[in-house]
């Protein structure tokens, strides 16, 4: 999965130490990353990369984690060089882009981003929230607001009858592989009952035997997602909630058409059934 770097070592504790030459410089604008393309790599720019054209860039950068003790810092509303190697690409591109830290890197800082920009005023009183010199938090100094980062509780769901699973195709979005029931949790909910829920909404089926499988933090939606498995109690037709499927069915394990890819827990709990491991 994503976050399965190897025998790198990611820290996010929050350090704000000042970035320096050799620093790393995580910059976004929308849903684009500022990075350097190779053919079988990207590199994400330093300080010294561009601090020509931006003379406070040190000052206004934000700390956010290392890797192997190299520092990555968020920088906003920088110029950049129309000739420069780096250039803005889809964070898409973190799906698949090798080396797999690197894409790590660069969707996590995506997620820290996403919530600075939506986080600068304070909810309750409208004021500028301030950055906390402590802990990785934003402030309020006049009504004592505090918000950390956002993380969505989500649930993958492998529904399963002996040997088939039930796969699904979204609806509506661009992306158009296989795969499995998912939803945010509601509040007030647990997750298993949320894994009861979605199965219900979006399939008319009931479950039971539900069992966690493991999670995995997803900031392509600020999502923590755990997967979990099931089994089918009752009848086995389905009835499909077209507002957020385009289709359901069941797979028998040897007519699965998925293979194994780097990324996600879905993939990855697809597969192992397919492979008779549940």
């Amino acid at each position: 999965m994503i976050q399965d770097i190897g025998e790198h070592t990611f820290d996010n504790q929050y350090h704000p130490c000042p970035p320096d030459r050799e620093s790393y410089a995580l910059y976004y604008e929308d849903h684009a990353a500022l990075v350097r393309k190779y053919p079988d790599r990207i590199e994400f720019p330093k300080f010294r990369d561009i601090e020509r054209l931006n003379e406070d860039i040190y000052e206004d950068a934000v700390y956010l984690f290392s890797i192997d003790g190299e520092r990555y810092y968020l920088v906003e509303e920088i110029n950049r060089e129309r000739q420069s190697h780096f250039t803005m690409e889809n964070t898409e591109i973190f799906r698949y882009a090798e080396p797999q830290y690197l894409a790590f890197a660069g969707i996590t800082g995506y997620q820290l981003h996403n919530w600075y920009q939506s986080r600068r005023f304070c909810g309750k009183c409208g004021r500028r929230m301030k950055k906390d010199s402590k802990e990785r938090m934003l402030y309020c100094e006049f009504c004592h607001n505090m918000e950390f980062p956002k993380i969505c509780p989500a649930v993958i769901i492998g529904v399963t009858d002996g040997d088939k699973i039930l796969m699904s195709k979204y609806a509506g979005r661009t992306y158009k592989k296989y795969a499995l029931l998912a939803g945010f949790t509601e509040i007030g909910e647990t997750l298993e009952e949320t894994v009861q829920r979605e199965v219900m909404e979006e399939v008319g089926l009931k479950v039971k035997n539900i069992r966690y499988y493991k999670s995995q933090p997803w900031s392509f939606t600020d999502t923590l997602l755990m997967g979990f498995y099931c089994d089918l109690d009752g009848g086995a037709a389905i009835t499909l909630d077209r507002e957020e499927l385009a289709m359901a069915e069941w797979f028998q394990r040897d007519e699965i058409p998925v293979e194994p890819e780097r990324d996600s827990i879905t993939n990855e709990m697809i597969i192992r059934f397919k492979n008779g491991k549940v």
